[in-house]
């Protein structure tokens, strides 16, 4: 679900840059990402903006999810594999009592319970339990494709399409804060952890349901959310301004990220 908010139709975003030098700006940028965009219209909108040929990015975010989005320009394209596999942190907020059939705040309810009576120490004992390796089963609503097919389109249809549980592992699944229904918390996790799953997951074991409700990434790999450069920022800045905020590709030669 798009945030009315961010309209493509915004000339900064519709405007391309006159032609450069490809090389000028290979590397990557930090971006923090916010709420509403996707990824690829993150993507998109730079290149347009900047007159990039080639731009991607190192990890997708949902639509609501904000935080650390990795842009990779030019020849930086080449090391997506290298931040894709990296591993992430993420704090987030679940939303006790309601689920829905999305695991997140954008899909409808499908159930709701009483979360009046749980505990601080309930949530905390429920979410060590998934600290560790672990399979984990992606969502209906999901980019994971079987039989070539991506999982949210079958479930647009209302389809439940069998798929297998993927490894993953939890380093961490930390409780920040506690203001019912609402719990706010902190997770390190490998790459293709579903956070929403964790939150659906832990909501099953207090039999009171959950969803998440807001979701932040603060790291990829060694790269943190303070690092980052705010989107309409990126927007509004010249080539020039852009190039001082781009990592050259040295830095990540070997496995440096410092």
């Amino acid at each position: 679900m798009n945030n009315p908010k961010f309209k493509t139709t915004d000339k900064r975003y519709q405007s391309p840059a006159p032609p450069r030098d490809q090389s000028a700006l290979d590397g990557i940028l930090l971006v923090d990402k916010p709420a509403g965009p996707t990824s690829h219209d993150i993507v998109h909108a730079i290149r347009k903006r900047f007159g990039i040929r080639k731009v991607g990015h190192g990890g997708t975010l949902d639509p609501q999810a904000t935080g650390l989005l990795v842009i990779l320009l030019g020849k930086g394209t080449k090391l997506s594999s290298y931040f894709m596999t990296g591993d992430k942190a993420y704090e987030g907020t679940m939303t006790l009592g309601i689920e829905t059939n999305t695991q997140d705040a954008d899909g409808e309810v499908t159930r709701e319970g009483d979360a009046s009576g749980v505990t601080h120490e309930q949530v905390a004992e429920a979410m060590r339990r998934y600290v560790g390796d672990m399979m984990q089963t992606p969502p209906m609503v999901s980019a994971v494709k079987v039989k070539g097919v991506p999982l949210y389109k079958s479930a647009r249809k209302g389809q439940t399409v069998e798929r297998e549980a993927r490894l993953i592992h939890i380093y961490r699944f930390d409780i920040v804060d506690v203001q019912l229904p609402n719990i706010t918390f902190q997770v390190d996790c490998t790459k293709g952890t579903y956070v929403r799953t964790l939150c659906a997951d832990v909501g099953a074991d207090l039999s009171c349901g959950a969803h998440l409700s807001a979701l932040r990434r603060t790291g990829a790999g060694k790269l943190k959310l303070e690092d980052t450069t705010a989107f309409d920022a990126i927007m509004e800045m010249d080539e020039a301004a852009l190039k001082k905020i781009v990592l050259p590709l040295s830095r990540f030669a070997a496995g440096r990220t410092s």
